[in-house]
């Protein structure tokens, strides 16, 4: 993947929230369209050289737009309980498909996993607290 940074599109200090975010995307589009044929020339080569494939995107201000995604096939087997989960995410309308729902959880879990991660690690210096202070 490789991601280009862009400078901060020029808005009025008074812009709302909103103003900003629309300038934004409206720069990262317009790199987009300007550099389409320079980045699919590089891509090619890239692809050619290295036999993987490339995706694209931009930072703007602290905001990631990516142009290009590659989905790539995983192999799972989930029981009963795990796809009736992804399910209700498919009927819900939160996803299209389950493998949208499997994508969801997976991001969902990584906005996650500093959190859950630092309450494992206290959970787990406790137990060693405990361990510790229990006899030898």
């Amino acid at each position: 993947m490789i991601i280009g940074t862009l400078p901060p599109p020029d808005v009025s200090d008074d812009a709302s929230d909103a103003e900003r975010n629309a300038a934004k995307r409206g720069r990262a589009k317009a790199f987009r369209e300007d550099t389409r044929d320079q980045r699919i020339e590089i891509a090619r080569e890239l692809e050619a050289r290295y036999g993987r494939a490339v995706a694209w995107g931009v930072e703007v201000d602290g905001e990631r737009v990516l142009f290009t995604h590659h989905a790539v096939p995983v192999m799972t087997r989930l029981r009963q309980p795990e796809r009736q989960v992804l399910d209700t995410l498919v009927a819900a309308g939160v996803a299209k498909s389950r493998a949208d729902a499997l994508a969801w959880c997976v991001r969902l879990v990584g906005q996650h996993a500093d959190d859950w991660l630092a309450e494992l690690e206290q959970a787990l210096s406790a137990v060693k607290r405990v361990r510790d202070t229990g006899p030898a």
